[in-house]
């Protein structure tokens, strides 16, 4: 890690430490897929910079928590921990990963949901009913066998954590079990794709996740209180005060994480179309709509880079949501300057990317917006991804590939690090 001021990112080089980790990652991490997961290690890697550089860590957090890699890995450190994200679906994951349970009532719970599923007849006639959406990802045979396994698990497991965890399961064998193309991130059909077992593909999820639940059982016991909630971090009132933040926000030209996660939206009832999602997203360009930009409340380095984008060729709907991203960053990291303990600290991984020939700053950004709120002692470092589910290679279009010969985007990202001083 490295001072930085107003002109010094640029001069920031890959420090390897960050790159990887020589520990193997919690089987617990794996239960669900999620594109862009945060890797585990530089969960850890924080804790321990964080304590090096005088933080008591007694609670931390994660304002754009995702599927829970901090909050779990916060548990297994013993470290409280408080987070919150936009996303019904990964909070689900979030919260399953990082509870604890009972492997005897699980297997319980399990038995009982199998019983059901070879015993109970199915109910032929749901797929004329269905939600529009599911039929095009399913056949019909596919949507009956997981209609049934999905009113099961509702029916023997109570409410409460152990349903969460059934239904995180169900939800993780969803893309599996429908014509969605395997291995693709963007929604794709994949019209030769064959029909899988639904309860083979469960039964192997469950067992994986037994696993999983065992393996931490043999780390060291340690008490953590963890709190996950499912709601918009700018709009939540309630946040604790905390001694660490750490983070990996949205990308601002991303995907649509409700359009990826749109068959577990659908199935588990989170909506009853998937698009209302995405309202609420930060960056998202359906969050920006109706959005008027106001560039006096964008810092110097957000309104540099929209000046260029409205000097070039993008599209007025992009420009709006960058704006919106930006100025909701800046939020974002006011709100975190307010959480913070005296002395406590804010970890952030981000990357810069570039739409339309413009730079996209967004280290650079976030840094201006720390300095304004108060945060002192910015350092950064910089890290190559390696596994990050999301491909780095654009075509000349802008869009997404897997052509390694494309050009490359988020192939490094930046650590960036800030210290609250204030009462």
């Amino acid at each position: 890690m490295i001072s930085v001021d107003n002109n010094s990112m640029q001069n920031i080089d890959v420090e390897a430490v960050w790159n990887d980790s020589e520990e193997q990652e919690l089987l617990m991490h794996t239960i669900h897929v999620y594109p862009a997961k945060f890797p585990a290690f530089i969960a850890t890697k924080a804790f321990e910079y964080a304590e090096n550089e005088g933080v008591h860590i007694g609670k931390t957090a994660d304002i754009f928590c995702g599927c829970g890699t901090v909050a779990l890995e916060a548990k297994v450190h013993g470290k409280d921990f408080w987070g919150c994200d936009i996303n019904p679906v990964a909070t689900l994951i979030a919260k399953t990963k990082s509870s604890s349970y009972d492997l005897m009532l699980l297997n319980q719970y399990y038995e009982s949901v199998k019983e059901g599923y070879q015993n109970e007849p199915s109910q032929n006639d749901v797929y004329s009913c269905a939600n529009n959406r599911l039929k095009y990802w399913y056949t019909e045979n596919s949507y009956i066998d997981l209609y049934k396994l999905k009113m099961l698990i509702e029916k023997e497991v109570p409410e409460g954590k152990y349903r969460e965890a059934f239904l995180c399961l169900f939800s993780s064998i969803l893309k599996t079990t429908s014509r969605w193309l395997t291995k693709s991130i963007k929604p794709q059909v994949d019209p030769n794709k064959e029909e899988k077992d639904v309860w083979n593909i469960f039964e192997k999820n469950y067992n994986k996740f037994i696993k999983a639940v065992d393996e931490i059982a043999l780390l060291r016991n340690t008490k953590a209180d963890i709190q996950i909630h499912t709601c918009n971090f700018l709009e939540t009132n309630n946040a604790p005060n905390v001694d660490l933040i750490v983070s990996s926000p949205p990308y601002v030209t991303s995907y649509e994480y409700a359009d990826l996660h749109q068959l577990s939206t659908l199935w588990l009832q989170y909506a009853d179309d998937y698009k209302k999602l995405r309202q609420g997203s930060i960056g998202s360009t359906y969050n920006s709509v109706n959005y008027s930009i106001n560039h006096d409340l964008l810092n110097e380095v957000g309104r540099r880079i929209i000046n260029d984008l409205e000097a070039g060729d993008a599209s007025k709907a992009k420009i709006r949501a960058v704006a919106r991203y930006y100025i909701d960053m800046q939020s974002a990291v006011e709100k975190c300057a307010c959480m913070l303990n005296k002395g406590g600290m804010v970890f952030f991984v981000v990357g810069d990317t570039e739409y339309k020939g413009v730079q996209i700053l967004n280290s650079e950004h976030l840094i201006h917006s720390m300095i304004n709120a108060g945060f002192r002692d910015i350092k950064a470092t910089k890290r190559t991804i390696s596994k990050k589910m999301l491909t780095p290679y654009r075509d000349a279009a802008g869009k997404f590939s897997s052509d390694k010969s494309n050009r490359t985007i988020y192939h490094e990202e930046y650590i960036i690090t800030g210290r609250m001083w204030k009462n």
